[in-house]
């Protein structure tokens, strides 16, 4: 069963929030990567994360064995955060076609790194290209702000 974005979590997804992709081995060992940029499929359903291959370690190995997919979306500013799950359904490699998207994404998280103390010169010196594009079904959506609701399913941490 997929869960469907809401139009605000949509636009939080697609705006500069810091966004990580959490895989893990046979040994549930966890490896995380950056992403830089996604794109909330029509319907809401299914989204795709754009994962600079510099950065990415181990984690298309694991993808490609288990299919399982966690991504994290937090804002810095005062760490307002979810967590999407679900099942790959495309790992590729990011086309021409993608890369607006990424180009369009790193400024935005420049400025919100900005915010923090994190000079944008730091943000742009991250190696975006070549990337590979993750697209995945999302199966459940979880709150991660920090709180009592931390860690519940979305519609149980509204409110």
């Amino acid at each position: 069963m997929s869960e469907h974005l809401s139009p605000e979590l949509r636009a939080f997804a697609e705006s500069g929030v810091s966004i990580h992709v959490g895989t893990a081995d046979a040994r549930l060992v966890p490896e995380a990567a950056r992403v830089m940029g996604c794109r909330v499929e029509p319907g809401g359903d299914e989204v795709t994360l754009f994962v600079p291959r510099a950065a990415a370690g181990r984690t298309f190995d694991h993808l490609a064995a288990n299919g399982r997919v966690a991504a994290v979306f937090a804002r810095p500013l005062d760490d307002l955060s979810f967590q999407l799950k679900g099942e790959l359904l495309e790992l590729r490699d990011a086309t021409e076609a993608d890369r607006p998207i990424i180009e369009r994404y790193r400024p935005l998280l420049a400025e919100m790194f900005q915010f923090v103390g994190i000079p944008s010169r730091i943000t742009f010196a991250i190696a975006v290209w070549p990337a590979v594009a993750v697209r995945f079904r999302v199966d459940a959506i979880f709150v991660q702000t920090p709180g009592p609701k931390a860690g519940a399913p979305l519609a149980e941490g509204r409110g």
